[in-house]
């Protein structure tokens, strides 16, 4: 059998296309190319082996990680076949979401600070040093921010509400539970936060006026929404122009318990589901990174992102 069939059975399969339409674009590792499709390691890793067989994608070593280029140094591509993977591609209906996570992906690579948090925060706390704790560090940023009204959607009893009425112009903790926010309100009446107000409703049609809000927050309510979709759209709606919404949730997980012992609707969100929820809303300057890793199973995994109307 000649080179161009042998390579075009092995494109007709879609997992194959989607890694190679990903390496045209850019050189990947296994586990960037895990993340993207949402994929194992050894389907990927076996998927990559017959294409580089194949002299379809070469490999290299870059320190821990094996790095994958589409096509090879001795022999170049038949344009026939690149031909062909272009109308093959063509009908596979997860290539744009593959685009998108990609440049998810490419945007988490040029964002050596936070690589550098990331590696911070691991050892932050590991060891003993007086006097330096994350609640000496969180009431320091809160003293920094400036007056703003704020919604806090999906508050619960509202611990944080409390925390942010410190500095806050106005606070709006809102959730669905009633005897969340009779226990909230009470607490804000006992500590004297005159700017903190407790609302009853939904987060996917809070009960706030359209345009008056600086910031909206969803701190881990995401996936307690029938309609995460809806939340994030009706954040832009109470958003003045040029407010902020900051989401901080779940990353997508596997855990099936989580509906039965913590009432989850959701198993988290990739981080693709998120910007896709901001990107239809019309958010701009969208940035998302994972921000905590737990270390006792299942490992949960918190991922933030920051957007502007």
């Amino acid at each position: 059998m000649s080179s161009i069939l042998k390579s075009l059975r092995l494109i007709a399969d879609p997992t194959r296309l989607r890694i190679l339409n990903l390496l045209r674009r850019e050189d990947l590792s296994v586990v960037e190319l895990q993340d993207i499709l949402g994929m194992g390691q050894s389907r990927i890793s076996s998927q990559l082996s017959q294409l580089r067989l194949a002299k379809l994608v070469t490999d290299r070593r870059s320190g821990k990680n094996i790095i994958y280029t589409f096509g090879n140094d001795t022999t170049a591509i038949d344009d026939r076949l690149l031909q062909a993977l272009d109308l093959a591609m063509s009908d596979i209906e997860e290539i744009a979401d593959d685009c998108a996570s990609l440049d998810l992906t490419l945007g988490k690579r040029k964002d050596k600070a936070r690589a550098y948090f990331d590696a911070l925060a691991g050892k932050f706390g590991r060891t003993y040093c007086p006097g330096r704790s994350w609640k000496a560090l969180a009431e320091t940023l809160l003293k920094l921010m400036p007056p703003m009204v704020i919604a806090d959607l999906g508050a619960g009893e509202g611990t944080f509400s409390q925390l942010l009425a410190q500095r806050a112009e106005k606070v709006i903790a809102v959730d669905n539970s009633e005897k969340m926010v009779e226990f909230g309100a009470s607490v804000a009446r006992e500590n004297g936060y005159l700017n903190l107000e407790y609302r009853l409703g939904e987060i996917e049609s809070p009960p706030i006026a359209d345009g008056t809000v600086d910031l909206a927050f969803f701190s881990q309510s995401l996936h307690h929404a029938e309609h995460p979709d809806l939340a994030i759209a009706a954040a832009h709606r109470i958003l003045k122009p040029g407010g902020r919404i900051i989401i901080l949730d779940l990353l997508k997980h596997q855990f099936e318990d989580a509906r039965d012992l913590y009432a989850d609707i959701w198993l988290g969100f990739s981080e693709l589901d998120i910007s896709r929820f901001l990107k239809n809303s019309g958010f701009r300057e969208i940035e998302m990174s994972v921000v905590d890793r737990e270390p006792d199973p299942p490992h949960f995994q918190t991922v933030m992102a920051l957007a502007q109307k």
